[in-house]
Formats: structure tokens, sequence, C-alpha cells
């Protein structure tokens, strides 16, 4: 549960929302650091309060990031990523924080995310996931006594919207690696209505997120945003339980065009739908550079890639992991690099090379399509 001066933190980050970006992937970071590289709470604690610059430093990193993990992401209403609040992004969540740390990291202003309730297990990671603006949202599966909680954490996204901040929600309530959209739950039309009835002009923005696969490297995404809705579309009744079934009903249209339906084995719709093959031209300048891209990485992506195999595969969370422990290595990989070019060749001249590293990784993905691979 939130303490009190939990609340307290959350109600200060409302006031300095401008400053502030990249929450899920930060929770990723953490937590895959601390097993890896055994950082203290002492330190934990340090960043979480310096979370102001360390946002916008997490957020340019997260940006150049994106092109070397995503071939392509293609936004059909790009100008909508510039909207302000009090707004509530209603999407799809096929990708588990990846869907998050994509949308983080696509905004310009900064989103607050709704987390499952269970990630909340002590004093400590609530203290952490409040800072880095996570907030918790549980199901009566994870227990019918936290139920109280989403109303401290709805209270808390009230306040956020007053400071024309940005909330995310997935609202389906579930991760499923599959291009389907599911039967939505409760709690986007329990906030959205309750933000209404306390006068706040909350709009609900639809978003579908869609990938042309869950465990390829180097994807293609397409992100569908479709028409907000807002309260002068829906007519408040004093049946609470008819007013969420219309809300529903209303957003499930709105979302429903935004999420492709492709049946998990129809290889032909998903080519047809995401691959844009480059052009021969652009073939032929890429090649030597993409087959230096391709051997370079492979210390790094080759190890990381099987243990995200061995421990998440099968989980839903494969792609996050994956992503997540390159983003976290690869630094590291560059400076390993570096050190090496160092001790062989005495000039530290030549260190900057390793700075072309990036943009072979880079010729690689755009040299051709995504390519064929297991599916989860």
């Amino acid at each position: 549960m939130i303490m009190r001066d939990d609340r307290a933190i959350v109600r200060l980050q409302a006031e300095t929302a401008d400053s502030s970006t990249g929450r899920s992937f930060v929770t990723c970071y953490f937590k895959t650091a601390a097993a890896t590289f055994g950082i203290s709470q002492t330190i934990f604690s340090y960043i979480a309060k310096k979370t102001a610059l360390f946002y916008s430093f997490l957020k340019v990193l997260v940006r150049l990031f994106r092109p070397l993990f995503f071939r392509s992401v293609r936004i059909n209403r790009p100008d909508l990523l510039r909207v302000k609040g009090p707004l509530l992004i209603s999407a799809n969540h096929p990708d588990s924080f990846l869907d998050a740390v994509l949308l983080d990291s696509l905004f310009a202003q900064p989103i607050w995310s709704l987390a499952r309730g269970d990630v909340f297990k002590n004093k400590f990671i609530t203290r952490i996931l409040t800072a880095i603006k996570i907030l918790p949202v549980y199901r009566v599966s994870e227990g019918v006594e936290n139920l109280s909680t989403n109303y401290e954490t709805f209270d808390s996204c009230k306040e956020i919207f007053q400071k024309q901040g940005l909330v995310l929600i997935f609202s389906e309530g579930i991760c499923v690696n599959e291009w389907h959209l599911r039967p939505l739950k409760k709690g986007t039309a329990r906030l959205a209505i309750s933000s209404w009835r306390d006068e706040i002009p909350l709009s609900i923005l639809p978003v579908g997120i869609n990938y042309n696969s869950f465990t390829r490297f180097g994807k293609e995404v397409i992100i569908n945003i479709g028409e907000p809705i807002a309260l002068s579309e829906f007519t408040l009744t004093g049946n609470e339980g008819k007013n969420i079934q219309l809300f529903n009903e209303l957003l499930t249209r709105r979302l429903q065009p935004l999420v492709f339906e492709i049946d998990r084995n129809d290889e032909k719709t998903k080519t047809e739908l995401f691959e844009r093959p480059p052009s021969l031209f652009k073939k032929i300048i890429l090649t030597i550079p993409a087959v230096f891209g391709w051997l370079l990485h492979q210390p790094l992506y080759v190890p990381i890639r099987r243990f995200a195999v061995k421990k998440a595969y099968h989980t839903g969370h494969y792609d996050s992991v994956l992503a997540a422990l390159l983003f976290i290595t690869y630094p590291f990989f560059l400076a390993i690099v570096a050190l090496i070019l160092f001790i062989f060749t005495g000039k530290a001249v030549l260190v900057l090379l390793v700075m072309v590293l990036p943009l072979l990784g880079w010729c690689y993905l755009q040299h051709g399509s995504s390519g064929k691979g297991r599916q989860v």
C-alpha cells in the first residue's frame, strides 16, 4: 500500500511533472541492475531523490536506444504525441513493460503508469516505484484486502490530472502476446467516471500498440492513436454499473479498429501489414556496414538472448527482458571494446571508433526485413 509520505511524493512529483520521464523503463532498469550488479538500496534511494535529472537523462538514452531495438515505429497521428493533460491514455497490452517504455519514449509529456499491485511487495519497493511514478492497481486475484489501495491510487491519478498530467492504463488488465483486443476491465471506466464526477475535464485517448513479432529482434511497430473520448460524448446516469458498461462499450468501439486482429500463425498478413523492404539502393549501400554490425555485436547479443530465452521465453516478458538487459549492458559493452582498443593500440583517438558501433548496429537493422523467427 502507498504510505502517507509516499502520497506526498506523488503530489510533489505531480507539481514537477514537466521534468520527469521514463518511469516504466526505470523499474526494469532498477530491478535487473540490482539482480545483475548488486546495487545497494542506499544507491537506489539516492537515485530516487534525484529523479528529475535522472528521468531527463534516461529519456534521452531510451530514445537513442530505440532505433537499435526497433527497425521502425510508425504512428498514424504523431501530432497527438504532444497532447496536454489532463489525459488518460488507454492502451492494449501485448508485450509486458515494453509497451509502457515505448509510449513513454514517444509522448512529449511525462506519463504516469499504473502497474499490477503484486509488484509492490514491501515498503522499500513501494517507495522506489512511487518515486519513479508507478502506482499500484490491484485485482481480486491479488488479494481482496488490497483493493482499498485502488481508491488511493485513483485519488493520486486525479491529483495528476488536476496538474494537467498524463496517466497510462492498460485497459485489458492483462498482458498476452497476441494480435487481439481482449474484453476491457472496469478500471479505466471507474477512473474516468470518478474524474468526471469531480469536474475534472479529462479526456481518454485510445492507443493501439501493434508489433510484427514478440520474439524477433529489430521489430516493426505500428502505433494507432484514435479519437479522444470526452465527457461531452457520454451521459452519466445514477446507475454506476450501467455507466461502466456504456463507457467500456464506447472505449471498445474506439480501441478495436486500432488493434490488429491477426491469427498467431498468419505470417502472410503480418508481412503485408508491417514489413517495408528497403530499396535495392539502400541494401547495396548498407550491406558492408550491416555485416560488420552483425559480427561486432554477436559477443553481446548472443549470450544476452540465450539468457532471456532461458528465463523468460514462455512468460510473455521475453521482449521486455531482452530489451532491458541490452539497455543496461550496452554501455558496458562499448566501454570494454574501447578499453581493448586502447590496450592493443595505445592510441586514445582510436577509442572514438567505438561510437561507430551503434551506427553499424542500426545499419544491420535497416538492411533488411526483420526476418522470420520463432513466435511465442
